[in-house]
C-alpha cells in the first residue's frame, strides 16, 4: 500500500510540472502584450520598458520559466492586471465559488445516476432500461447554456421558485454577515450556524447546481447500467442466482461494489469537465467564480490570471484523480497488487 501511495504521488508531482510548463507556455503564446496591459493604454516607451522588467518579461525564456515556478512554490502567483491583487488571493475566492457549485452538481449526478443505472441494470433489455437510457443520452447531449437559460426562465422568471441569479442574498450581508473561514459560502455558513445564509445559498444553488450536474448525471447513470450489468453476467454472478440469491439482491449485494473502480474513475474525470463546463453556467446565473474571473482576466489579457485559472483547473484534476486511486484501493485491494 504504501509503495502504491508513493508511486501515485511521483506520477502526480510529475503531471503537476508538466502542467506548470505547459501553462507557461501556452501563456507566452497568447496574443497581446502583457507590459502594455499592465503600463496602460498611454504608456511611454519607457513606462513599457519599466512594465517589461517588473514583470520579468526582459529576461530569458528560461529564466522566465524559472521564476515562474519558484514563485509558484512560495505561493507568489504573479499580481492580476485587471484586479491589482496578488492572483493567489482572487483564486482563493472564486475556485471555492466553482468547487461549491461544482461539488453539489457532482453530489447530484451520484445521487441521480448511480440509482438510475442500478435501475436500469436490474431491468436489463426492458422499457425500463430503454427509457432510462433515452433519458440520460438527452440529459447528456442536450447543450448546457441553453439548459441554464431555459431552467432559469421556467423555475425563477416565470414561476419564482427560486432566484435568478446571485449566490445568496445580498441583503443579509446587512443583517447576517458571514464569518468566512473556507471561502465556501455553504460551508462556512453551516460551521458558524448562520442559518439565514445558509439557507439562501441552498435556494440559489439548486437551479445552477442541476444545470451543471445535467451531463453528469448522463453519464454516470450509462457508466452504472454497464459496468454494473457486465459484472451480473460473470460465473460469480451466475453462481449466486444459482445459491438462490434474487436478481436484485445480486446486483446490489455482490455486482456493485466491483463495479464501483470505473464508475469512480469517471467521476474524476467528470470533475474536471464540469469545472469548466461551469464558466457558462456561472456567466448565466451570475455565480461569482472562475468562470467570470477567467472572463474577466481573458479580456484584458491578463495573462497572470489566465495562467493562474488554468493552472488551478489542472491541479484540482490531478487531486481528485489522486484521491480516486486512493479510493479505488480501499474498494477494489486488486488496484494496489497491479
Amino acid at each position: 500500500m504504501g509503495r502504491y501511495l508513493v508511486r501515485r504521488l511521483a506520477q502526480a508531482a510529475l503531471v503537476v510540472v508538466g502542467v506548470v510548463v505547459l501553462t507557461f507556455v501556452i501563456v507566452r503564446l497568447l496574443p497581446g502584450d502583457p507590459a502594455a496591459a499592465y503600463a496602460g493604454p498611454r504608456a511611454s516607451p519607457e513606462d513599457l520598458a519599466r512594465a517589461r522588467e517588473v514583470l520579468g518579461l526582459d529576461k530569458p525564456v528560461l529564466v522566465q520559466l524559472g521564476m515562474y515556478m519558484s514563485g509558484l512554490v512560495r505561493g507568489d502567483w504573479g499580481t492580476s492586471l485587471h484586479t491589482r491583487l496578488p492572483v493567489a488571493h482572487d483564486l482563493s475566492i472564486a475556485f471555492p465559488a466553482s468547487l461549491e457549485l461544482v461539488g453539489t452538481a457532482l453530489l447530484f449526478a451520484v445521487a441521480i445516476g448511480i440509482p438510475m443505472g442500478l435501475l436500469a441494470a436490474r431491468y436489463f433489455g426492458s422499457p425500463v432500461d430503454g427509457g432510462i437510457r433515452l433519458g440520460s443520452m438527452f440529459v447528456a447531449a442536450f447543450p448546457v447554456f441553453l439548459l441554464a437559460l431555459i431552467v432559469q426562465n421556467l423555475f425563477a422568471t416565470k414561476l419564482g421558485w427560486f432566484p435568478v441569479a446571485g449566490e445568496y442574498d445580498s441583503k443579509l450581508d446587512a443583517t447576517s454577515p458571514l464569518h468566512l473561514y473556507t471561502n465556501i459560502t455553504v460551508v462556512d455558513a453551516l460551521i458558524t450556524g448562520n442559518w439565514p445564509i445558509f439557507l439562501s445559498t441552498v435556494h440559489h444553488l439548486i437551479l445552477p447546481a442541476l444545470v451543471v450536474a445535467a451531463y453528469p448525471i448522463g453519464v454516470v447513470t450509462q457508466m452504472t447500467r454497464a459496468a454494473v450489468s457486465e459484472e451480473s453476467s460473470l460465473d460469480h454472478a451466475r453462481l449466486e442466482r444459482a445459491l438462490g440469491f434474487t436478481p436484485g439482491q445480486v446486483l446490489r449485494r455482490f455486482s456493485f461494489r466491483p463495479s464501483l473502480n470505473p464508475i469512480l474513475t469517471l467521476l474524476a474525470l467528470i470533475f474536471a469537465y464540469s469545472l469548466v463546463n461551469a464558466f457558462l453556467v456561472e456567466a448565466i446565473f451570475n455565480w461569482p467564480g472562475l468562470g467570470k474571473y477567467a472572463v474577466e482576466s481573458i479580456r484584458s489579457l491578463d495573462t497572470a490570471a489566465v495562467a493562474g485559472v488554468t493552472l488551478i483547473v489542472a491541479l484540482a484534476y490531478v487531486l481528485a484523480n489522486l484521491i480516486v486511486d486512493i479510493a479505488q484501493t480501499f474498494i477494489d485491494p486488486r488496484v494496489r497488487l497491479s
